[in-house]
């Protein structure tokens, strides 16, 4: 149970404190803790999407413009769709012009302006479905994708890096020119070879982390905007990079 009070006096928001119950472990209690005193749970809930996750790409995208209307987007890792609900708003996808395109293994329900796919995009023909589903090829491929955590910060670093490896392959295939790649990746970034080949392909990369995303995460983003066309050649000194701070330095 938690603590009936979420008011002081004056209208002053309290902490929420959630009391241990029989059969409930000590984390899976911090985790409710942080839920029911996370503002951007609560926003979401008043706003309407389906994950805090949304704020994450609202506030990257109100900073690096990425989405426009018109554009055709690709949501990888779609489940619960907060990306895809931005996405919608954002590029002005309708049921009669379904310009976003979402698969995820996990089941999600469905939303109006989006083609899903209950899938796992590692399957072979995956990739082919989504650009069979677009229409050619993509403005903007957005991957959210995460491997389930084991608790050992190694082995799920490199399982979300190579879900981030597998997204931009993908991009690469299917973006237009100018195009824009934004992929979650774990703490310490993006493998130096995956870099070198998003330097190689685009005109900027940067690490970003959003203030959306919870301070304690080890979640960051990368986002790579200008796509130049699929390149093998070395990458030029001068193509600009970025960390997170300097990403969000006003």
């Amino acid at each position: 149970m938690k603590d009936s009070k979420s008011k002081g006096p004056g209208g002053r928001e309290l902490t929420v404190r959630v009391k241990t119950a029989r059969g409930r472990t000590a984390s899976s209690t911090r985790w409710l803790e942080r839920q029911l005193n996370d503002p951007y749970v609560a926003r979401s809930k008043r706003e309407g999407y389906r994950s805090r996750a949304a704020y994450k790409l609202i506030e990257i995208d109100d900073k690096h413009h990425i989405l426009a209307p018109g554009m055709k987007v690709v949501d990888l890792g779609a489940a619960p769709g907060g990306w895809s609900q931005v996405a919608i708003e954002r590029v002005g996808s309708t049921d009669l012009n379904k310009l976003v395109v979402a698969i995820d293994y996990l089941e999600m329900d469905e939303l109006p302006g989006v083609i899903l796919f209950q899938r796992n995009f590692l399957d072979e023909d995956a990739p082919a479905l989504l650009q069979e589903a677009i229409g050619g090829r993509a403005d903007v491929v957005l991957s959210d994708m995460a491997a389930p955590t084991t608790g050992h910060q190694q082995t799920d670093h490199l399982r979300t890096t190579y879900l981030c490896e597998v997204a931009a392959d993908f991009a690469l295939d299917v973006l237009k020119p100018g195009g824009s790649f934004l992929s979650k990746v774990f703490r310490g970034g993006a493998e130096s070879s995956l870099l070198t080949t998003l330097k190689q392909n685009f005109a900027t990369v940067h690490h970003l982390k959003p203030p959306a995303s919870r301070a304690g995460s080890v979640e960051l983003f990368i986002l790579a905007k200008g796509f130049k066309g699929k390149r093998q050649d070395a990458a030029p000194e001068d193509e600009e990079s970025g960390d997170d701070e300097a990403a969000w330095r006003p």
